[in-house]
Protein backbone atom coordinates (compact mmCIF):
# COMPACT_ATOMS: atom_id res chain seq x y z
CA UNK A 1 0.00 0.00 0.00
CA UNK A 2 2.50 2.34 0.76
CA UNK A 3 4.94 1.51 -1.93
CA UNK A 4 1.76 2.10 -4.76
CA UNK A 5 1.16 5.67 -2.48
CA UNK A 6 4.79 6.56 -3.08
CA UNK A 7 4.48 5.50 -6.83
CA UNK A 8 1.22 7.12 -7.24
CA UNK A 9 2.74 10.51 -5.78
CA UNK A 10 6.25 10.10 -7.38
CA UNK A 11 4.47 10.12 -10.98
CA UNK A 12 2.30 13.70 -10.03
CA UNK A 13 4.79 15.42 -8.37
CA UNK A 14 5.26 18.02 -10.68
CA UNK A 15 1.13 18.79 -10.90
CA UNK A 16 0.69 18.32 -7.29
CA UNK A 17 3.50 21.23 -6.34
CA UNK A 18 1.39 23.35 -8.73
CA UNK A 19 -1.81 22.54 -6.99
CA UNK A 20 0.01 23.41 -3.92
CA UNK A 21 0.67 27.11 -4.69
CA UNK A 22 -2.51 27.75 -6.26
CA UNK A 23 -4.25 26.84 -2.67
CA UNK A 24 -1.75 29.06 -1.22
CA UNK A 25 -3.04 31.48 -3.67
CA UNK A 26 -6.88 31.29 -2.92
CA UNK A 27 -6.24 29.48 0.28
CA UNK A 28 -3.84 31.02 2.71
CA UNK A 29 -5.19 31.17 5.66
CA UNK A 30 -4.64 27.64 6.57
CA UNK A 31 -0.95 28.14 5.56
CA UNK A 32 -0.10 31.43 7.45
CA UNK A 33 -1.75 29.93 10.49
CA UNK A 34 1.16 26.74 10.19
CA UNK A 35 3.61 29.25 9.86
CA UNK A 36 3.50 30.21 12.98
CA UNK A 37 5.65 28.53 15.80
CA UNK A 38 2.65 26.35 18.38
CA UNK A 39 2.71 25.66 22.18
CA UNK A 40 2.36 21.85 22.68
CA UNK A 41 0.07 21.80 26.57
CA UNK A 42 1.25 20.94 28.80
CA UNK A 43 4.69 20.69 28.29
CA UNK A 44 6.78 24.04 27.18
CA UNK A 45 7.98 22.54 23.74
CA UNK A 46 7.02 24.67 20.75
CA UNK A 47 5.57 23.48 17.88
CA UNK A 48 7.47 24.57 14.09
CA UNK A 49 5.44 22.78 11.56
CA UNK A 50 8.15 24.16 8.41
CA UNK A 51 11.11 22.84 10.61
CA UNK A 52 9.44 19.17 11.08
CA UNK A 53 8.01 19.12 7.91
CA UNK A 54 11.92 19.66 6.83
CA UNK A 55 13.45 17.44 9.10
CA UNK A 56 10.96 14.66 7.55
CA UNK A 57 12.07 14.88 4.18
CA UNK A 58 15.77 14.67 4.87
CA UNK A 59 15.56 11.94 7.38
CA UNK A 60 13.59 9.94 4.51
CA UNK A 61 16.59 11.29 1.97
CA UNK A 62 18.99 9.62 4.36
CA UNK A 63 17.13 6.91 5.31
CA UNK A 64 16.96 6.03 0.96
CA UNK A 65 20.92 6.48 0.68
CA UNK A 66 22.65 3.43 0.00
CA UNK A 67 25.41 3.82 2.80
CA UNK A 68 27.92 1.75 0.70
CA UNK A 69 27.22 4.40 -2.35
CA UNK A 70 28.77 7.05 -0.15
CA UNK A 71 32.48 5.24 0.31
CA UNK A 72 32.06 5.27 -3.53
CA UNK A 73 31.01 8.68 -3.64
CA UNK A 74 34.46 9.77 -1.52
CA UNK A 75 36.57 7.61 -3.88
CA UNK A 76 35.00 9.50 -7.01
CA UNK A 77 34.33 12.91 -5.74
CA UNK A 78 34.35 14.53 -9.39
CA UNK A 79 30.34 15.09 -8.81
CA UNK A 80 30.45 16.21 -5.09
CA UNK A 81 33.19 18.83 -5.55
CA UNK A 82 32.11 19.97 -8.97
CA UNK A 83 28.72 20.87 -7.14
CA UNK A 84 30.41 22.47 -4.63
CA UNK A 85 32.43 25.08 -6.80
CA UNK A 86 29.86 25.86 -8.95
CA UNK A 87 27.13 26.45 -6.15
CA UNK A 88 29.94 29.30 -5.56
CA UNK A 89 30.96 30.38 -9.24
CA UNK A 90 27.46 30.70 -10.24
CA UNK A 91 26.03 33.49 -8.22
CA UNK A 92 29.10 35.69 -9.47
CA UNK A 93 28.74 34.85 -12.87
CA UNK A 94 24.70 35.43 -12.42
CA UNK A 95 23.91 37.87 -10.52
CA UNK A 96 26.04 40.57 -12.30
CA UNK A 97 24.62 39.85 -15.36
CA UNK A 98 20.90 40.24 -13.91
CA UNK A 99 22.18 43.45 -12.09
CA UNK A 100 23.32 45.06 -15.40
CA UNK A 101 19.74 44.36 -17.24
CA UNK A 102 17.95 45.41 -14.20
CA UNK A 103 19.40 48.64 -14.32
CA UNK A 104 18.29 49.23 -17.84
CA UNK A 105 14.78 49.81 -16.23
CA UNK A 106 12.72 52.80 -15.36
CA UNK A 107 12.74 51.23 -11.72
CA UNK A 108 14.00 54.12 -9.13
CA UNK A 109 16.59 52.01 -6.93
CA UNK A 110 17.71 49.76 -10.42
CA UNK A 111 16.00 47.00 -9.48
CA UNK A 112 17.85 46.65 -5.54
CA UNK A 113 14.92 45.25 -4.07
CA UNK A 114 14.43 41.95 -6.48
CA UNK A 115 18.18 41.91 -6.77
CA UNK A 116 18.74 41.25 -3.18
CA UNK A 117 15.71 38.95 -2.85
CA UNK A 118 18.03 36.96 -5.81
CA UNK A 119 20.99 37.09 -3.70
CA UNK A 120 19.32 35.50 -0.55
CA UNK A 121 17.88 32.94 -3.04
CA UNK A 122 21.62 32.09 -5.06
CA UNK A 123 23.86 32.08 -1.91
CA UNK A 124 21.22 29.36 -0.16
CA UNK A 125 22.26 26.06 0.36
CA UNK A 126 20.97 23.74 -2.17
CA UNK A 127 17.69 22.85 -1.12
CA UNK A 128 16.94 19.65 0.81
CA UNK A 129 13.62 19.05 -1.80
CA UNK A 130 16.43 17.98 -4.37
CA UNK A 131 16.33 15.12 -2.96
CA UNK A 132 12.80 14.29 -3.80
CA UNK A 133 13.20 15.28 -7.18
CA UNK A 134 16.19 12.98 -7.13
CA UNK A 135 14.21 9.89 -5.82
CA UNK A 136 11.53 10.84 -8.42
CA UNK A 137 14.17 10.82 -11.32
CA UNK A 138 15.52 7.40 -9.93
CA UNK A 139 18.81 9.37 -9.95
CA UNK A 140 21.99 9.54 -7.68
CA UNK A 141 21.07 10.42 -4.27
CA UNK A 142 24.12 9.22 -3.05
CA UNK A 143 25.67 12.53 -4.34
CA UNK A 144 22.66 14.70 -4.22
CA UNK A 145 22.83 14.15 -0.17
CA UNK A 146 26.32 14.56 0.19
CA UNK A 147 26.03 17.52 -1.97
CA UNK A 148 22.89 19.13 0.37
CA UNK A 149 24.75 17.67 3.46
CA UNK A 150 27.86 19.70 2.27
CA UNK A 151 26.64 22.66 0.85
CA UNK A 152 24.81 23.45 4.27
CA UNK A 153 28.25 22.62 6.55
CA UNK A 154 30.02 24.94 4.62
CA UNK A 155 27.00 27.24 4.66
CA UNK A 156 28.22 29.49 7.64
CA UNK A 157 31.30 30.18 5.47
CA UNK A 158 29.82 30.21 1.69
CA UNK A 159 26.89 32.37 2.38
CA UNK A 160 28.33 35.13 4.14
CA UNK A 161 31.44 35.73 1.45
CA UNK A 162 28.53 35.51 -1.23
CA UNK A 163 26.27 38.55 0.05
CA UNK A 164 29.41 40.22 1.13
CA UNK A 165 30.80 40.02 -2.39
CA UNK A 166 27.48 40.97 -4.08
CA UNK A 167 26.61 43.39 -2.02
CA UNK A 168 27.61 46.29 -3.77
CA UNK A 169 25.80 45.87 -6.84
CA UNK A 170 23.14 47.24 -4.45
CA UNK A 171 22.07 50.79 -3.91
CA UNK A 172 20.03 52.63 -1.34
CA UNK A 173 20.22 50.39 2.23
CA UNK A 174 19.92 47.09 0.39
CA UNK A 175 23.56 46.70 0.78
CA UNK A 176 23.92 46.98 4.41
CA UNK A 177 20.57 44.76 5.09
CA UNK A 178 22.64 42.12 2.95
CA UNK A 179 25.44 42.27 5.03
CA UNK A 180 23.24 41.76 8.16
CA UNK A 181 21.15 38.90 6.30
CA UNK A 182 24.81 37.76 5.96
CA UNK A 183 25.94 37.74 9.56
CA UNK A 184 22.55 35.74 10.02
CA UNK A 185 22.75 33.08 8.14
CA UNK A 186 26.38 32.91 9.05
CA UNK A 187 25.04 31.84 12.43
CA UNK A 188 25.22 27.97 11.70
CA UNK A 189 20.91 27.90 12.49
CA UNK A 190 20.85 25.39 9.29
CA UNK A 191 23.06 23.02 10.40
CA UNK A 192 20.54 21.81 13.01
CA UNK A 193 17.11 21.75 10.65
CA UNK A 194 19.51 19.96 7.90
CA UNK A 195 22.18 18.45 8.92
CA UNK A 196 20.95 16.65 12.21
CA UNK A 197 17.66 14.84 10.01
CA UNK A 198 19.44 13.64 7.66
CA UNK A 199 22.36 12.18 9.90
CA UNK A 200 19.56 10.45 11.74
CA UNK A 201 18.47 8.46 8.37
CA UNK A 202 21.76 7.74 7.75
CA UNK A 203 22.70 5.99 10.76
CA UNK A 204 18.86 4.38 10.33
CA UNK A 205 20.10 3.00 7.12
CA UNK A 206 23.45 1.90 7.94
CA UNK A 207 22.19 0.08 11.75
CA UNK A 208 18.74 -1.51 10.63
CA UNK A 209 18.62 -5.21 9.33
CA UNK A 210 16.88 -4.70 5.68
CA UNK A 211 13.35 -5.63 6.55
CA UNK A 212 12.74 -3.39 8.97
CA UNK A 213 14.29 -0.69 6.94
CA UNK A 214 12.60 -1.59 3.88
CA UNK A 215 9.24 -1.20 6.05
CA UNK A 216 10.63 2.12 7.26
CA UNK A 217 11.02 3.18 4.00
CA UNK A 218 7.94 2.35 2.80
CA UNK A 219 6.32 4.59 5.44
CA UNK A 220 8.28 7.35 5.47
CA UNK A 221 9.12 8.28 1.78
CA UNK A 222 5.42 8.94 0.83
CA UNK A 223 5.30 11.03 4.30
CA UNK A 224 8.17 12.83 2.87
CA UNK A 225 6.88 13.71 -0.26
CA UNK A 226 3.19 14.55 1.01
CA UNK A 227 5.53 16.66 3.91
CA UNK A 228 7.63 18.25 0.84
CA UNK A 229 4.28 19.11 -0.61
CA UNK A 230 2.67 21.12 2.16
CA UNK A 231 5.92 22.63 3.08
CA UNK A 232 5.78 24.13 -0.57
CA UNK A 233 1.99 25.20 0.49
CA UNK A 234 2.94 27.01 3.86
CA UNK A 235 5.66 28.59 2.56
CA UNK A 236 3.94 30.21 -0.60
CA UNK A 237 1.18 30.96 1.75
CA UNK A 238 2.94 33.68 3.24
CA UNK A 239 3.28 35.84 0.04
CA UNK A 240 1.10 34.84 -2.30
CA UNK A 241 -1.92 35.30 -0.02
CA UNK A 242 -1.53 39.40 -0.35
CA UNK A 243 -1.87 39.03 -4.62
CA UNK A 244 -4.96 38.72 -4.85
CA UNK A 245 -6.29 41.05 -2.13
CA UNK A 246 -3.81 43.69 -2.77
CA UNK A 247 -2.93 42.81 -7.02
CA UNK A 248 0.50 44.74 -8.21
CA UNK A 249 0.69 43.55 -11.34
CA UNK A 250 3.61 45.40 -12.62
CA UNK A 251 6.01 43.77 -9.39
CA UNK A 252 4.70 40.42 -10.11
CA UNK A 253 5.57 40.73 -13.99
CA UNK A 254 9.31 41.87 -12.48
CA UNK A 255 9.54 39.31 -9.96
CA UNK A 256 8.95 36.17 -12.42
CA UNK A 257 10.71 37.53 -14.97
CA UNK A 258 14.30 38.01 -12.84
CA UNK A 259 13.31 34.91 -10.94
CA UNK A 260 12.54 32.93 -14.29
CA UNK A 261 16.05 34.39 -15.85
CA UNK A 262 18.42 33.64 -12.61
CA UNK A 263 16.54 30.20 -12.62
CA UNK A 264 16.91 29.23 -16.20
CA UNK A 265 20.72 30.35 -15.94
CA UNK A 266 21.63 28.14 -13.27
CA UNK A 267 19.73 25.11 -14.33
CA UNK A 268 21.82 25.58 -18.04
CA UNK A 269 24.92 26.35 -16.73
CA UNK A 270 24.84 22.84 -14.20
CA UNK A 271 23.83 21.09 -17.29
CA UNK A 272 26.63 22.47 -19.32
CA UNK A 273 28.65 21.62 -16.30
CA UNK A 274 27.82 17.96 -16.16
CA UNK A 275 28.28 17.50 -20.23
CA UNK A 276 31.95 18.94 -19.81
CA UNK A 277 32.75 16.70 -17.10
CA UNK A 278 31.14 13.71 -19.13
CA UNK A 279 29.15 12.42 -16.11
CA UNK A 280 26.64 9.65 -15.82
CA UNK A 281 23.01 10.44 -16.21
CA UNK A 282 22.27 9.55 -12.54
CA UNK A 283 25.43 12.17 -11.41
CA UNK A 284 24.87 14.33 -13.95
CA UNK A 285 21.38 14.67 -13.36
CA UNK A 286 22.49 15.29 -9.40
CA UNK A 287 24.89 18.22 -10.39
CA UNK A 288 22.09 19.90 -12.51
CA UNK A 289 19.59 20.01 -9.88
CA UNK A 290 21.93 21.06 -7.22
CA UNK A 291 23.50 23.73 -9.43
CA UNK A 292 19.68 25.52 -9.93
CA UNK A 293 17.86 24.12 -6.50
CA UNK A 294 18.83 27.09 -3.41
CA UNK A 295 16.81 26.47 -0.27
CA UNK A 296 14.79 28.88 -1.49
CA UNK A 297 12.65 28.99 2.17
CA UNK A 298 15.85 29.91 3.93
CA UNK A 299 15.92 33.01 2.25
CA UNK A 300 12.16 33.69 2.96
CA UNK A 301 13.14 33.26 6.33
CA UNK A 302 16.25 35.56 5.74
CA UNK A 303 13.93 38.36 3.97
CA UNK A 304 11.47 38.11 6.58
CA UNK A 305 13.33 39.04 9.18
CA UNK A 306 16.02 41.31 7.77
CA UNK A 307 13.20 43.45 5.74
CA UNK A 308 10.31 43.00 7.21
CA UNK A 309 8.81 46.25 6.11
CA UNK A 310 9.00 44.69 2.63
CA UNK A 311 6.73 41.88 2.07
CA UNK A 312 6.50 41.78 -1.75
CA UNK A 313 10.32 41.21 -2.04
CA UNK A 314 8.68 37.83 -0.58
CA UNK A 315 7.55 37.50 -4.57
CA UNK A 316 10.09 36.72 -6.60
CA UNK A 317 11.64 34.14 -4.06
CA UNK A 318 8.06 32.26 -4.49
CA UNK A 319 8.36 32.47 -7.85
CA UNK A 320 11.78 30.62 -8.17
CA UNK A 321 10.75 28.35 -5.64
CA UNK A 322 8.11 27.30 -8.16
CA UNK A 323 10.28 27.78 -11.58
CA UNK A 324 13.11 25.29 -9.78
CA UNK A 325 10.48 23.13 -8.96
CA UNK A 326 9.26 22.93 -12.04
CA UNK A 327 12.57 22.43 -14.44
CA UNK A 328 13.61 19.32 -11.94
CA UNK A 329 10.60 17.77 -13.01
CA UNK A 330 11.09 18.29 -16.37
CA UNK A 331 14.83 17.18 -16.00
CA UNK A 332 13.94 14.23 -13.90
CA UNK A 333 11.20 13.05 -16.25
CA UNK A 334 13.07 13.43 -19.28
CA UNK A 335 14.03 9.99 -20.82
CA UNK A 336 17.44 9.21 -20.45
CA UNK A 337 19.43 8.06 -23.50
CA UNK A 338 20.38 4.62 -23.95
CA UNK A 339 23.84 3.43 -22.92
CA UNK A 340 26.09 2.85 -25.41
CA UNK A 341 27.03 -0.53 -27.02
CA UNK A 342 30.43 -1.92 -26.13
CA UNK A 343 32.58 -1.85 -29.32
CA UNK A 344 33.22 -5.29 -30.75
Amino acid sequence: MHTRAASWLRHRLGRAVVLSYALALLLPSPGLWLRHPHPLPPSHLTLHTPALLLSLVLFSAGLQVPVRALGSLLRHPKALLAGLVLHLVIPLAVVPLVAFLLRRTPDTDGGSGLLTAMILVVAMPVAAGATVWTDKGEGDQPTMVGLVLASTLLSPLTTPVLLATLSPLLSGGYAHTLTGAGRLAGSGVALTSVVLPCAAGLLGALVLPPRPLGRLVMTVAPAAMAGSLVLTYVNASGALGSVLTRPRPLLFAAALGVAALVCLLSFTLGRAAARLLRLEAGAASALTLACGMNNSSASAVLITTSLPDKPHLLLPVLAYGLLQKTAANRIVTQPRPAPLAASA
